[in-house]
């Protein structure tokens, strides 16, 4: 899509659905792009459909790769708290014609990704923290669940 059409699709979207702003759909496309290089290495560099999966890894360490430890700052301020946010993205795109998606494509796809934490904070803790955060996360989700 070039890109004023995209960012007449961009406005549309953002009209209907002002949840995320501007800049967290052009890294989602962003992210897509470099996903798809990710995965079409072994492929002769031939490009082919990524699932909701391998979007949210390649999301991941497209983040880790800009943002550094600053990316959970960053989808914050872009109201992006969890792989679920990623596809709400993902399928405004889809609806507003800027992506394609196959008929086992769905919003479910992006529901059961990684906890944002450990993707986006933990990569950066120094080795001798990360045991203890571990410890923690683990004390915190046991007093979640409860009796």
């Amino acid at each position: 899509m070039h890109e004023p059409a995209l960012e007449q699709a961009l406005d549309r979207i953002l009209a209907l659905d002002p949840r995320y702003p501007r800049d967290a759909y052009h890294f989602v496309r962003e992210a897509l792009e470099y996903t798809q290089r990710m995965v079409s290495k072994g492929q002769r560099g031939r490009l082919r459909h990524v699932t909701g999966q391998e979007l949210l890894e390649g999301i991941r360490h497209y983040a880790l790769e800009q943002f550094g430890p600053m990316a959970l700052t960053v989808f914050d301020e872009w109201n992006i708290r969890s792989c679920r946010d990623f596809g709400e993205i993902v399928f405004n795109m889809v609806d507003a014609g800027i992506l394609a998606k196959t008929e086992q494509d769905s919003r479910a796809d992006f529901e059961k990704g990684y906890d944002f934490e450990e993707a986006f904070r933990k990569p950066f803790l120094p080795p001798s923290k990360q045991a203890a955060w571990e410890r923690e996360r683990a004390r915190n989700k046991t007093a979640s669940a409860g009796p």
